[in-house]
């Protein structure tokens, strides 16, 4: 099966911090992807900005090196890397100071009819001065759009701050809160699992459904990011954003059609009806840990303080937490978040445990009768498994086997997959908000988050620490034990 390529409008979009590790590893790379597919119009421009002075043609060899670097050498071929990077310009500018933003009119301005988006590949503190200098030198017309990347804020007093400061100058419509967990394959197959299946629906709910786990594992640690992430941590590094925006999606309700608000409506209903967890069930519900030096990919690796060059943070790199959604759909159903840094393997997956079978028919020769579980993989390999019990084949009486009907996308349609980057970047270009975060839903999500971080922040506790390799600190084993369930590292291995 082949999937359509439908060419979008063309458009200028300019990266600010063109230079920088997000634009050269993702965005210049998905571009290149998008081009090869024929759905940038040949008359679509990118253009490059950050504060380094740079010609077009450094800025063009640097993009070569980029797709060099990460895209399949079989499709880097001479004619179409040379028709992406004709399009491709630079212009340096300050975003604290009025250097070249003159320079930036200039090129842009004879152009005020076309799409246009402003892709801030940039620090957050970088992000109101920068949409400031874009008003003021008029450079927003009625079909600009400006790309925020997370975090939106440290907490929920600046995320307002932000947001209040991007929009002065963008109206919330123009505004794209880019989450790329949002715009992987299977994420959004979530829905059309959901919503487009007489399967599943019935059954989604408090009656049949007996917990949910949400995991994101990472083997790497810190990576020369210690710095800026000693300030951030796994809860708004991972939980703020990527894991809430998993869990809104599985458990929201249905919208009344896939319009973006219609879809955002809903998730924000699911953010507002989490319960609170407070210092009464602080200790009972949230983990947070620390990795110690140990073993990863085959290697010795140091502990998160050597990384940092300290003796002592607090910052979590792994946390795990147990959420309740107070509604009539979930009441009672908890939904098991963890993630973290320096795991025993990468992956992201969402696991819906069914309710056991009420009673059994088989006697105990049969084998353990265990329940039906849906899991649904965002990485490494993108698919969907649904664990069925079934009769083990061949004589002999009945054995009863625990196997998936496994379904992996790129074994099942036979194409690459895109990345999460490919789909959003041009989802912006069409005007498309459905999988972009809303302003009322980063308020809703600082307004659930702030507590855990205003009671880690007060208490004298360090986070527990766990071997690097491992599976987190042995407190969120307990975490999930205590309530006779256990985390699903066979499918996430």
């Amino acid at each position: 099966m082949t999937p359509r390529t439908i060419p979008v409008e063309v458009f200028d979009l300019i990266v600010f911090g063109a230079t920088g590790d997000l634009a050269q590893r993702k965005l210049l790379p998905a571009l290149f992807y998008r081009d090869l597919q024929g759905q940038i119009p040949l008359a679509a421009r990118i253009i490059g900005s950050s504060r380094r002075a740079m010609t077009r043609d450094a800025f063009r060899a640097s993009a070569l090196a980029a797709i060099e670097a990460h895209v399949a050498e079989d499709l880097r071929k001479p004619d179409t890397c040379k028709r992406f990077l004709d399009r491709l310009d630079y212009v340096a500018a300050e975003a604290n100071q009025e250097a070249g933003w003159k320079e930036l009119e200039k090129v842009l301005k004879p152009m005020d009819d076309r799409i246009r988006v402003f892709y801030l590949a940039v620090g957050p503190d970088l992000f109101g001065p920068i949409c400031e200098r874009l008003g003021s030198h008029n450079l927003v017309t009625p079909k600009s759009r400006v790309v925020v990347e997370k975090p939106v804020g440290k907490n929920g007093a600046s995320a307002r701050a932000l947001n209040e400061q991007i929009g002065r100058i963008f109206p919330e419509p123009s505004i794209y809160r880019i989450d790329h967990y949002l715009g992987k394959e299977t994420v959004q197959n979530l829905m059309a699992l959901r919503f487009a299946n007489a399967l599943f629906e019935p059954i989604w709910n408090a009656a049949h459904i007996d917990h949910v786990q949400i995991t994101v594992a990472e083997t790497l640690g810190v990576e020369g990011r210690a710095g800026y992430y000693d300030t951030a941590g796994a809860l708004r590094d991972m939980v703020q954003n990527h894991m809430l925006q998993l869990l809104c999606l599985v458990a929201m309700e249905p919208p009344i059609s896939i319009d973006a608000d219609a879809v955002r409506d809903e998730k924000l209903k699911v953010l507002q009806s989490l319960k609170s967890i407070t210092a009464d069930n602080m200790a009972t519900q949230t983990v947070r840990g620390q990795y110690r030096a140990g073993a990863s990919a085959g290697g010795a690796v140091p502990g998160y303080l050597e990384e940092l060059g300290s003796n002592t943070s607090k910052t979590e790199t792994y946390v795990a937490l147990k959420v309740e959604i107070g509604n009539w759909r979930w009441n009672g159903v908890p939904f098991y978040l963890r993630s973290g840094k320096r795991l025993e393997s990468r992956a992201s997956e969402i696991v819906v445990e069914f309710k056991p079978i009420p009673h059994s028919v088989f006697d105990a020769s049969a084998g353990t009768i265990r329940s039906n579980s849906l899991v649904i993989r965002l990485q490494p390999d993108e698919g969907v498994k649904l664990w069925l019990m079934i009769k083990d084949p061949g004589p002999g009486g009945m054995r009863l086997r625990h196997v998936p009907l496994d379904m992996s996308f790129a074994d099942a349609f036979g194409v690459r997959n895109p990345d999460a980057y490919e789909r959003l970047i041009m989802d912006v270009v069409r005007g498309n908000q459905t999988l972009f975060m809303r302003r009322d839903e980063v308020t809703a999500a600082w307004k659930w988050i702030d507590p855990i971080l205003d009671y880690w922040r007060e208490s004298p506790e360090l986070p527990k620490p766990y071997t690097a390799g491992t599976w987190g600190p042995s407190a969120a084993v307990a975490l999930i034990e205590r309530d006779g369930r256990t985390w699903h590292e066979s499918d996430v291995a």
